[in-house]
């Protein structure tokens, strides 16, 4: 969204252009501001964007709505054996984006299989942790908070990084550029993220995306954030009957690049690779 100016008869007028995408077609849009930029420009912006949410809330909902009716019909064996396999995908995904070597095939092998490839000992062990967190995440609704956070860190850490698992940090950490908060601000900042997390009046998708993108800006601990992160993301929305999303390792340059743009540009980055992994539940 932007001003912009043109001239008429020697004088000036200014529009507020606005575009967003529609059936695959980029729709531009302008808003006549008058001869000066009102100074309640930021009301206005604010009023288009919510009204071009209630689209998107529309499409969120026949998403919700047609997957629990294909989930609801589909057999018992049928889910465990689609669980498993959303298991590896997820488990692959979220641990090569933090610099695994573990393939795809490979954590099929680990998880499905029983069986080690030839790679590192850590590696193994938290990639078979970590299925088993998110399987019994999905299986169990429980109320965000501290507690639980910290026990899907230990269950996933615990024998692999005994010094800091299950441990919000007591050091400062830098991610490339980014300086995370002082580590004695910590605790009152997750317990500012636990009450966003449970908040019943955001719409769930856009909640998983905010709560995201707050728990990475805190980085609570030393190590293993991205991964507690993107299992917050999924045990949001599958607790508010919305499928799962995957973010897949071959997208992580978007995925970082969003997190450069604020709490609601990373949000709204959220809902647009929401929809369009889902889009074929909108119909």
């Amino acid at each position: 969204m932007r001003i912009i100016k043109r001239k008429r008869n020697n004088k000036e007028f200014f529009y507020l252009q606005h575009s967003y995408r529609k059936n695959n077609k980029i729709i531009t849009k302008e808003k006549y501001l008058g001869t000066k930029i009102p100074s309640s420009v930021e009301k206005i912006k604010k009023e288009i964007e919510q009204e071009e949410k209630k689209e998107l809330y529309k499409k969120l909902q026949k998403i919700k709505a047609n997957f629990q009716k294909e989930w609801k019909k589909t057999p018992k064996s049928a889910k465990e054996k689609q669980l498993e396999e959303m298991a590896i995908a997820f488990t692959y995904n979220t641990n090569a984006i933090e610099g695994s070597t573990i393939t795809m095939e490979e954590t099929r092998e680990i998880i499905h299989d029983k069986i080690a490839p030839n790679k590192p000992l850590y590696e193994i062990k938290e990639t078979e942790a970590h299925s088993k967190v998110f399987l019994n995440m999905l299986n169990k609704k429980e109320k965000i908070t501290n507690k639980l956070i910290l026990k899907w860190h230990d269950d996933i850490f615990g024998e692999t990084k005994q010094d800091i698992a299950g441990k919000f940090r007591e050091y400062g950490v830098r991610v490339g550029s980014y300086m995370a908060p002082d580590w004695q601000d910590v605790k009152s900042l997750m317990n500012k993220f636990i009450r966003l997390s449970n908040n019943k009046s955001i719409n769930p998708v856009e909640l998983a995306g905010l709560a995201h993108y707050e728990f990475e800006s805190i980085h609570p601990f030393g190590d293993g954030n991205g991964r507690i992160g993107r299992l917050l993301i999924n045990y949001i929305l599958w607790h508010k009957q919305y499928p799962v999303i995957i973010i897949e390792n071959k997208k992580r340059k978007s995925y970082y690049k969003a997190f450069k743009k604020g709490s609601e540009g990373f949000a709204n980055y959220f809902l647009r690779r929401y929809l369009s992994v889902h889009k074929n539940m909108i119909k």
